[in-house]
């Protein structure tokens, strides 16, 4: 027996899989999706861009670019949104969401009716939970890693991520008076130190 593709992958428990299948090509056809498009591999798109994550500002204008590969290559692609790791917006740090972004996307994965899967993401703790993902819900996929963050330009001079961040600090005012009460407290510490 061969292994449902597309929208028949994975069908809803409604007791009955035509009815299922009826469903669910209705509902994408109310999105606007023709029978021949439906008809097609479903090639999923993880998307983890947001508004908490500078790192992958850039994100929609990649996954435009897949939709367009992937339609131009006979697939029907969907992209579908994952939880998201932005190391400065995030307590204590992006680390200790690492493994629930990756089940998260396994889950994603699994759980919808794809045949093979594009992880769109970028950093160190994106990029290896959705491997993870990927991987355990045993899905073929490729990643599309989204490259370093994206410069700036601040007085005329161009700036990277955080290549710059430790060097505009230390001229910051604050850095300045936290090194010289840091200073004032080692100098009265040996001062009185017996």
């Amino acid at each position: 027996m061969t292994q449902p593709v597309g929208l028949a992958r994975g069908l809803t428990n409604y007791g009955d899989p035509d009815f299922a299948l009826y469903l669910r090509r209705s509902f994408a056809r109310s999105m606007g999706y023709s029978s021949e498009l439906l008809a097609r591999p479903v090639i999923g798109i993880a998307d983890s861009s947001s508004g908490f994550n500078n790192c992958h500002r850039h994100l929609p204008e990649l996954i435009e670019a897949v939709k367009r590969g992937v339609l131009a290559m006979g697939g029907l692609p969907l992209s579908f949104p994952t939880i998201s790791l932005g190391e400065v917006f995030l307590s204590p740090t992006s680390l200790m969401f690492r493994n629930l972004m990756a089940i998260d996307t396994e889950e994603m994965i699994r759980a919808q009716p794809m045949d093979a899967v594009v992880l769109v993401g970028g950093c160190d703790k994106t990029v290896p939970a959705q491997l993870m993902g990927a991987v355990s819900a045993n899905r073929p996929a490729i990643g599309l890693v989204a490259g370093p963050m994206m410069t700036s330009r601040w007085h005329g001079e161009r700036l990277g991520a955080c290549t710059d961040c430790r060097r505009f600090w230390a001229r910051s005012p604050t850095a300045t008076s936290r090194r010289t009460a840091s200073s004032r407290r080692n100098r009265w510490k040996t001062r009185f130190v017996c």
